[in-house]
């Protein structure tokens, strides 16, 4: 977005259903990372009878599928990647060191997509009601930071996730993706004072 050689800025704004999903699966597993992240609203709490170790290892391959579905592009797998069974092509896990995970998760194929299915579908509902709102959110705060800083905004990438998250604020997922949850995201003058310090730091 920008003319010919001028800075250019690029906003994804999306509820990833991949993300979903993996969110689904981090809270119905039982895993805590990343610890500053927000649980999933409405998912009630599964009991998990696991000892120290078998934690461990779940946590530690879920981490890297993690970081494969939030930035692919940026974690490439060092091993060929293989579809996991009940998730049509949205999960695939290496093909090695991610046991546990795959045995894990494949009990909870059904309801994790159909939960992730209709959170992208109400997340493209409220974009589809509002043309337009998304792109003059982020165009404002860059005019608002070239404002403060008297240049023009650096080029830049970042992607957004909008997600029906617990509590109410942004956190950093990636190098170059944001959560943001969907309450604050619908609130325009919050989603504003939230998205500046985002700006900032990239332009």
């Amino acid at each position: 977005m920008g003319g010919a050689g001028a800075p250019e800025w690029v906003i994804r704004e999306d509820a990833s259903q991949q993300v979903l999903l993996a969110l689904y699966l981090r809270q119905v597993l039982g895993i805590r990372s990343p610890d500053e992240l927000p649980q999933l609203r409405g998912i009630p709490p599964r009991l998990n009878a696991r000892d120290d170790d078998a934690q461990a290892r779940l946590e530690r391959q879920w981490r890297e599928y993690w970081a494969m579905t939030v930035e692919p592009q940026a974690h490439p797998s060092p091993v060929p990647l293989d579809l996991v069974d009940g998730f049509d092509t949205l999960v695939a896990l290496p093909l090695e060191g991610c046991d546990d995970l795959r045995a894990a998760m494949i009990p909870y194929a059904g309801e994790a997509l159909a939960y992730s299915q209709s959170a992208k579908e109400r997340y493209r509902k409220e974009a589809a009601a509002k043309p337009g709102v998304s792109y003059r959110a982020y165009a404002s705060a860059i005019a608002e930071h070239e404002r403060q800083v008297g240049r023009r905004a650096h080029s830049f990438e970042l992607n957004v996730q909008v997600l029906p998250l617990a509590q109410r604020g942004v956190w950093w997922i990636g190098s170059l993706t944001i959560a943001v949850t969907d309450g604050l995201r619908g609130d325009v003058a919050a989603f504003d004072a939230a998205i500046h310090p985002i700006i900032a730091e990239l332009a």
